[in-house]
């Protein structure tokens, strides 16, 4: 019996092994977790009620984040390699902060100034003590280096930036899940390719628990859940490592992967988040309004109104987000500001074709 586990053991050195071993462990616990979950969610009301900005009817439990986490989490401690990324006890210390936060919020509701304090702490751990951050802009506005403090409120800032762009369109089945599924499928391809095993597995491992929860979340009616506050948290931060990791691994032009305008095809990856927050903190200010007043001026809320199904609504964001993704890395050699140039104009015109079409199909509709 020792010699068989010994045997197994010796398989998991196996690059493709561990990081098959550890989407699947994060898929499994995830997957079996949910039940279990929404048993204790039902029992104790811990659901969320439907609102005027609600897209669901009904009292669903959002407690989905806790299982997330307990499928990442698990599958990182068996099969990362600590030692050979020691960033990976700062990057669970982290979540840990945030899965509190998340969880709180999603049972009693907190201030959102509490909230925004628990992001800064979570980003500052991975920042000081992980030295994860951005060093180097490729030149984009003629800065390259950058020192520590500027080093530091970028990336606290785009970290904010992008945790929140999580939770904002988290408002749609299946939407948040489906594009951090994306997203760290094409990090994961990367650092792969790259020979950063850590970070492949950090990404597969966000894969298989995100799939795990679409599942329930898209196609369960019995057993369906959100993955609250809890789970956009987690999702933004662990994307936000892997958006300053590939940045950082792309400073060397001489490495064999080399992607250039690194900073903008990373905007590309993750374009749906990021420019919808961004259009619509834009149009809340424009209007006299909080920035941070809830509306339904968010992307989803627009396909929504055409008509479109959640499962369609998610469907039509990906395949956009699939084909930003495929437009960045094809045109990566376009300097880096025309590429985000480009990205940024085509988003805003895809991001008003659904009031072109909802406009015609009014006027048609007085006319008859």
């Amino acid at each position: 019996m020792i010699k068989v586990f010994e045997n197994i053991y010796s398989l998991t050195h196996s690059p493709e092994l561990r990081l098959f071993l550890a989407s699947f462990m994060a898929f499994i616990i995830t997957y079996i977790a949910i039940p279990s979950i929404l048993i204790v969610a039902q029992k104790k009301n811990l659901t969320d009620e439907p609102t005027t900005r609600s897209v669901h009817k009904v009292n669903i439990p959002t407690l989905g984040g806790v299982a997330i986490f307990a499928g990442i989490s698990v599958s990182i401690n068996l099969f990362g390699d600590f030692y050979a990324f020691n960033a990976f006890r700062y990057i669970v210390a982290a979540s840990i902060l945030l899965f509190f936060v998340g969880i709180k919020d999603d049972i009693l509701v907190i201030a959102p100034l509490t909230k925004l304090i628990g992001q800064i702490i979570a980003a500052s751990i991975l920042v000081v003590l992980a030295d994860i951050r951005f060093t180097y802009l490729h030149g984009f506005w003629n800065i390259h280096e950058l020192n520590y403090a500027a080093s530091y409120m970028l990336t606290v800032f785009v970290m904010i930036v992008i945790i929140n762009g999580m939770n904002l369109i988290d408002g749609v089945d299946g939407l948040a899940s489906a594009i951090g599924i994306v997203v760290a499928l094409t990090f994961g391809i990367y650092f792969y390719l790259t020979k950063q095993i850590e970070l492949a597995l950090l990404s597969l491992s966000i894969v298989g628990a995100y799939s795990a929860f679409f599942r329930f979340n898209v196609f369960s009616k019995k057993n369906k859940i959100f993955m609250g506050d809890t789970g956009s948290l987690l999702l933004g931060l662990f994307l936000t490592i892997l958006v300053i990791l590939f940045n950082e691994s792309n400073i060397n032009p001489e490495s064999k992967y080399f992607v250039h305008s690194a900073p903008s095809v990373a905007f590309g990856i993750m374009v749906i988040p990021l420019f919808d927050i961004m259009r619509v903190m834009l149009i809340r200010i424009g209007l006299k309004r909080s920035p941070f007043r809830p509306d339904k001026n968010h992307i989803h809320h627009k396909l929504l109104r055409l008509g479109y199904s959640h499962l369609k609504v998610t469907i039509i964001l990906i395949l956009v987000n699939i084909f930003f993704i495929v437009f960045s890395f094809y045109f990566q050699n376009v300097s880096i500001r025309r590429l985000m140039l480009l990205i940024i104009v085509i988003a805003m015109f895809l991001s008003y074709l659904p009031d072109i079409v909802y406009n015609r199909k009014k006027r048609n509709y007085d006319k008859t």
